[in-house]
């Protein structure tokens, strides 16, 4: 299974970005999927996850209210939505898959990760 995340770029603080992220390979749609995020100088973060169905999600306190993931099975396909973005979002955003079906914050139960996307927030 490979991950392609894209759709990082530079954006104004209090404006919004979506990235995505495709599955290719022997991908199957039966499959959490997760986004986190690694700022400079820090260590990676967990942003949101998402079960298998799309019908449980559950955020980072840190961006909850603003960012919105989704996914779509037939393109097989995650999205996460960024809204009302502050310059603490500025990060490579990646994007992971987990064998699992229930969602998790949890970056150990995620067997595949994409290479990552740059969002940079100005201030």
């Amino acid at each position: 299974v490979q991950l392609q995340a894209c759709g990082g770029g530079l954006v104004q603080a209090g404006g919004s970005l979506s990235v995505s992220c495709a599955a290719s390979g022997r991908a199957s749609s039966a499959y959490a999927m997760g986004w986190f995020r690694q700022a400079p100088g820090k260590g990676r973060e967990f942003v949101a996850t998402i079960n298998w169905t799309g019908g449980s999600t559950h955020y980072a306190d840190s961006v909850k209210g603003r960012f919105t993931i989704s996914r779509d099975n037939a393109k097989r396909a995650v999205y996460l939505q960024m809204n009302s973005v502050k310059y603490e979002d500025t990060a490579v955003y990646y994007c992971a898959g987990s064998m699992r079906a229930r969602d998790s914050s949890w970056s150990g139960d995620y067997n595949y990760w994409g290479q990552g996307t740059l969002v940079t927030v100005s201030s």
